[in-house]
């Protein structure tokens, strides 16, 4: 018996498959968008909510943010004027932010 030459192809590089796609290089954009968001709002949480705080990618619909639980949506919800003009100060573009409870 021979061995068998494996003829599974070289896997690619994650970033060189996102550029490869129109559609995952978007959504890359997306993700970094709403990381660069997540960073610049940070700032405005508490040591004790950060945590507790995710953000999605942002989309045509605009940006959410996830909270663990109902008290930190609430919270959110009052500091939410304050997320929005730091992230128009920070230079990004104004897009609805949207708040919601981590489903379980």
């Amino acid at each position: 018996m021979g061995k068998h030459t494996a003829s599974v192809p070289d896997a690619l590089p994650i970033s060189q498959a996102l550029s490869a796609s129109t559609s995952l290089a978007l959504l890359r954009r997306r993700l970094d968008d709403s990381r660069r968001r997540h960073a610049a709002v940070l700032p405005c949480l508490s040591a004790l909510l950060a945590p507790h705080v995710t953000a999605c990618p942002v989309d045509d619909a605009g940006w959410t943010l996830i909270a663990a639980n109902a008290s930190v949506a609430a919270k959110l919800r009052q500091l939410q004027p304050h997320i929005e003009q730091r992230l128009l100060d920070c230079g990004f573009a104004a897009v609805p932010l949207k708040i919601k409870v981590r489903s379980t």
